[in-house]
């Protein structure tokens, strides 16, 4: 089964290693893929520093600069994103990757299933007033108290970070804003469906592909190939990669457990969870592009099993989930080398080796950036329009307060108020059955079966800290990519649509780097009307009558 991902890849590799005659009246991969390059670097100075409101453009809040409902529906970054789109190439890959890459059938289940959930579960939720939804804002990765306040943690913890429980009542429940009490829901729904839908979809396949395995059965022609032309990798020594992580991980919880907090057994149950699912997130990821992540249940199971540990629920959250994404994405390149014929072991040397390097790179880059930006992450100290948000840690602290030092069952289960929200999972369950029922009561309807329960759901895991522009604006260009491109420029989306992604890509990254090498690092900024990412200041206003939130009317 081929990867999309893949695609990309292979294209940029053919464009820039095969020699190509130029047609007459058009253009090499390799000329079109510097030409795009070029327009993508030069291009990324105007969101990237002169213009960053072209990350979201909303609309709305310009019409309407003093209705809170307005800005709360058209804002891109804090509300319903009605109407916002935005021309930042990095925000649209940020976190559903290339629109370009992904199916059309698979773009249109992200679009339907960001519709219902945007347009339909928020608003009603937060309309119905469920869990006190008007007294925060409706769409926040923040955490509230009761009366609308930002919940104070540090009243509730004692010098270890563990959960006073004396202070905590004082202090009153946590609550969420609509949206991401409603996230929570769909990460539920989207486990649940992930399991069912494989099961349903794909179990006969897997059972037969599992019986060839085992018997030794050759499935393809380019297995045929690797096998007679290349040495395979020895299992054992996947094997004793394993081992070592596993056992270095379980070293360095113990060693520095009044740290980490985590037990051993900890590394060994998350090992376990990341294996179960593997398969079947690796086959949604394979079918279409999108894979479901493990964040929600990891944190489910060890604030059940280990509650008043944020720090231990934050590494198995890393061992399970992270584990299982880098055993897709690591299959995934092995695809890529088997169909590509690269040798096997030269495959797996590669792969170790840029592993290493990354982390040793990303663990350096990391420190650089703590010593050299000042307030760094610190969204109330950083001036306004800083990149240095970091949107996804904020959404990483604020699991570690609700799943671990608060847990599951104070937020959750019999002892919290958002217990209901547990119903997501039997939801997710049933969903797959339906669309599955429905494709063998009307076989002639093969559209029905790329109704993906998975990716509807899925997607929306990412959200927060992904924002509704980030879906408006990808959903707007694999539409484009996928619809009309395909239909009515056949030819030329065959040979370039790949190159495309992978061009834009790389003038980003380039010019990425270069903004922050010579005017990043020298905090030179502009100061102007465009420099507003959003400019939908009352976005973030609770609605309920008698909540008093900073820069906001009372109702």
């Amino acid at each position: 089964m081929w990867w999309p991902q893949n695609l990309v890849q292979v294209s940029l590799f053919r464009a820039l290693h095969e020699t190509e005659e130029r047609q007459k009246g058009g253009l090499t991969r390799n000329q079109f893929f510097l030409i795009t390059f070029i327009c993508s670097f030069a291009y990324y100075v105007f969101p990237g520093y002169l213009f960053p409101m072209l990350t979201s453009l909303s609309w709305l809040c310009w019409v309407f600069p003093n209705s809170v409902i307005a800005q709360q529906l058209g804002s891109g970054l804090n509300g319903l994103g009605l109407g916002a789109v935005g021309f930042d190439w990095s925000s649209i890959c940020s976190y559903l990757g290339t629109p370009l890459a992904s199916p059309w059938f698979a773009t249109a289940n992200i679009a339907v299933g960001f519709g219902i959930f945007m347009y339909l579960i928020v608003p009603t939720a937060y309309t119905l007033n469920l869990y006190h939804a008007r007294r925060f804002p409706i769409f926040s990765d923040g955490l509230f108290s009761s009366d609308g306040q930002n919940y104070n943690i540090s009243a509730i913890t004692d010098s270890n970070f563990h959960l006073d429980l004396e202070a905590y009542q004082r202090e009153g429940p946590l609550y969420l804003s609509t949206m991401f009490a409603m996230s929570y829901g769909i990460g539920f729904a989207c486990l649940s469906a992930t399991l069912v839908h494989v099961l349903l979809f794909h179990g006969s396949d897997i059972l037969q592909l599992s019986k060839s395995a085992f018997q030794g059965k050759k499935i393809d022609i380019h297995t045929k190939i690797m096998r007679k032309n290349y040495k395979q990798v020895p299992e054992w020594w996947f094997l004793c990669i394993l081992l070592f992580s596993i056992t270095a991980a379980i070293f360095v919880c113990e060693y520095y457990n009044d740290q980490l907090q985590l037990p051993w057994w900890g590394v060994m149950l998350a090992c376990v969870v990341a294996v179960s699912f593997t398969l079947p997130v690796g086959i949604i990821r394979a079918t279409t592009n999108q894979a479901p992540a493990l964040n929600v249940i990891t944190e489910y199971i060890i604030g059940y099993i280990y509650p008043g540990y944020p720090i231990a629920v934050m590494l198995f959250k890393v061992y399970g989930n992270m584990s299982m994404k880098q055993a897709i994405f690591f299959l995934q390149d092995f695809k890529l080398g088997h169909y590509m014929k690269i040798p096997p072991r030269a495959m797996f040397l590669a792969q170790v080796l840029g592993t290493i390097i990354a982390a040793i790179v990303h663990l350096l880059t990391a420190w650089w950036l703590i010593e050299t930006v000042p307030n760094i992450c610190h969204r109330e100290l950083l001036p306004a329009g800083s990149p240095w948000t970091c949107p996804g840690d904020h959404v990483f602290y604020d699991a570690s307060v609700i799943w671990g030092l608060i847990g599951p069952r104070r937020i959750f289960g019999n002892l919290g108020h958002y217990s209901a929200i547990n119903w997501f999972f039997l939801a997710g369950a049933i969903a797959p059955l339906v669309v599955w029922l429905a494709h063998k009561a009307f076989p002639d309807k093969p559209w029905i079966k790329l109704i993906t329960m998975p990716v509807i759901l899925g997607a929306l895991t990412e959200m927060p800290p992904a924002t509704p522009v980030n879906y408006t604006s990808w959903v707007l260009v694999g539409f484009a990519s996928g619809f009309v491109a395909y239909r009515y420029y056949r030819g030329w989306w065959t040979r370039h649509n790949y190159l495309l992604s992978g061009a834009l890509d790389a003038g980003l990254a380039f010019m990425g780097v270069f903004l922050y090498l010579c005017l990043g690092m020298q905090h030179i900024s502009l100061d102007w009307w465009g420099s507003n990412s959003d400019r939908c200041p009352l976005a973030s206003c609770p609605s309920d009558s008698g909540v008093i939130s900073k820069g906001c009317p009372i109702f």
